[in-house]
């Protein structure tokens, strides 16, 4: 598994949303990779200083960040509705709504202004 994290300001408050390989490297391959730039910040965590590579969350970015999680959610929506049809078994839906499930996962943490930076694990 692959990690996507969410910091806030004073490190204080942290959130990893655990991903695929597959599906991180989709993301890696998607606008995702291309919105904001990872700067080098020190940021403590858990009473320790450290120097992490981030995305600062700032206006622009989390607009970007959010327009692209809101369109890959609609997008992700019609295909699983259209492939898991009427009636899918408890597999098939886990299986079906995994993407759609870490989009709004990821999505939440952008929409929560109380995380300033992202960082791409």
């Amino acid at each position: 598994m692959l990690d996507i994290g969410f910091i806030s300001k004073d490190g204080s408050l942290t959130n990893s949303v655990e991903l695929t390989e597959d599906f991180y490297l989709w993301l890696a391959k998607s606008e995702f990779s291309k919105i904001g730039k990872s700067v080098r910040r020190k940021i403590q965590i858990d009473g320790e200083e450290d120097m992490l590579s981030v995305v600062p969350l700032s206006k622009g970015n989390s607009k970007k960040l959010k327009e692209f999680f809101r369109d890959e959610v609609v997008r992700e929506s019609d295909a699983v509705i259209t492939k898991l049809g009427d009636s899918p078994s408890k597999e098939e839906y886990q299986a079906g709504t995994y993407r759609l499930r870490k989009m709004l996962e990821l999505l939440k943490c952008v929409e929560n202004e109380n995380y300033q930076y992202l960082q791409r694990i």
